[in-house]
């Protein structure tokens, strides 16, 4: 039956993705069933989405409930679901207006317009370019392609969207030389996940601040990865004490459903009016729905503390291991968002802990991400740790 899925699977859908040999069918909590009946842990949570959960109860009764209501009218009308959603990012957030779109690519797509249109209306059109992080992901559209820092993802498809400029991540002082009247916005992840769970130091981002204020500029923080609840606060600027003038949502916005925004200060957000951006998806009443259950219960002060505590209690399990072997040389990471950088490729560790019951996936080469569902319990952080260890043992011992 599965090879007979996968072959159907592989005649027609187009081949962007290298799969792992399983069908899932079904979940529940943290855990995910194939079609042959076998139950798999998932720490990956579908690259950081899936935050409350597969088949959450509260999101299942919501979409229901609504898909019986009103599911799409486009965005030529006013919708009371996505008025709810927009009052809680607002409420929650340094912002005050937000454009809902489908995902994290659009999401930065419409900051990158944004932060154009916003100098051409204040009749500077020399300002222009943006200031992105090597390393960097921030979406496969041509302009979201364009402000990424990974030449890999890049390739095959020049010529690109011109207007960036990349330095390395964690430089200040490459920032502070690339700063010039052309710039109008710096753009950043608050921690790169794609580029390999790879935090700042402290006063990073806090310095990035500093710098666009005093050169009248605008800082972009990509939260596709890290907001919602990602690393222990509702947005992962809250840790820095720092405010962007415009940020970007996805991901776990919808626990699954797709959703993505961008959200922007008041004299920013101005810079959009009717007609010059749009989404015919953007923030329909049915994904808001799922949406407004995901913020209504991730921000809740009890259930970040324990995200924090969760996070804590994982990461320092991995530490663990990596006194145990040599073979690891980092572990990295805040909150539900870590990563592990080994001295030796990790895709075959990948594959060993799907065998034994485990999602997890490995970018960059070497480094081990894990993003599991914001309810994962003690023991299921146990078990993981547990399998981790057979298998960094069975590669010692076949040496």
């Amino acid at each position: 039956m599965k090879n007979d899925i996968i072959k159907k699977a592989d005649r027609v859908i187009a081949a962007t993705y290298a799969r792992f040999p399983i069908v899932l069918e079904k979940g529940k909590g943290s855990k995910v069933w194939d079609t042959e009946g076998t139950v798999y842990t998932d720490f990956l949570s579908g690259i950081a989405v899936c935050s409350l959960g597969h088949a959450n109860p509260d999101i299942a009764n919501a979409l229901a409930r609504q898909a019986e209501t009103l599911i799409h009218v486009s965005n030529l009308y006013y919708t009371i679901p996505q008025i709810r959603v927009a009052e809680l990012l607002v409420e929650n957030s340094f912002a005050d207006r937000v454009f809902f779109c489908n995902s994290g690519a659009e999401a930065n797509e419409a900051a990158i317009k944004l932060a154009r249109k916003y100098f051409k209306e204040k009749g500077d059109p020399s300002r222009f370019r943006i200031i992105a992080m090597e390393q960097s992901f921030h979406g496969r559209t041509m302009a979201t392609l364009s402000a990424t820092g990974q030449e890999k993802i890049k390739k095959g498809f020049d010529p690109l969207l011109t207007g960036f400029d990349f330095v390395p991540f964690n430089n200040i002082k490459a920032i502070e030389e690339k700063v010039d009247s052309s710039t109008c916005a710096i753009l950043t992840e608050p921690i790169q996940g794609e580029g390999g769970v790879r935090c700042p130091d402290p006063e990073y981002l806090q310095r990035l601040r500093k710098i666009c204020s005093e050169a009248g500029i605008l800082l972009i923080l990509d939260e596709i990865q890290t907001g919602i609840g990602r690393t222990g606060r509702l947005f992962a600027y809250e840790h820095y004490q720092i405010e962007p003038d415009i940020m970007t949502l996805a991901k776990a916005l919808a626990n699954g459903v797709p959703m993505g925004a961008m959200l922007a200060t008041e004299s920013v957000a101005k810079a959009f009016t009717a007609g010059s951006h749009a989404s015919t998806f953007g923030g329909t009443p049915i994904v808001s729905a799922a949406s407004q259950v995901v913020l209504k219960t991730v921000a809740n002060k009890e259930f970040l503390k324990n995200c924090r505590d969760k996070g804590v209690y994982f990461k320092e399990k991995l530490q663990q291991l990596k006194k145990k072997y040599s073979m690891i040389s980092e572990v990295r990471g805040l909150g539900l968002l870590l990563g592990v950088k080994l001295e030796i490729a990790g895709h075959s560790i990948v594959n060993e802990c799907l065998k034994k019951g485990f999602l997890i996936n490995c970018i960059q080469e070497n480094i081990l991400r894990f993003a599991p569902p914001l309810i994962i319990k003690d023991g299921e952080i146990d078990a993981l740790i547990e399998c981790l260890d057979q298998v960094f043992q069975e590669i010692r011992y076949s040496k």
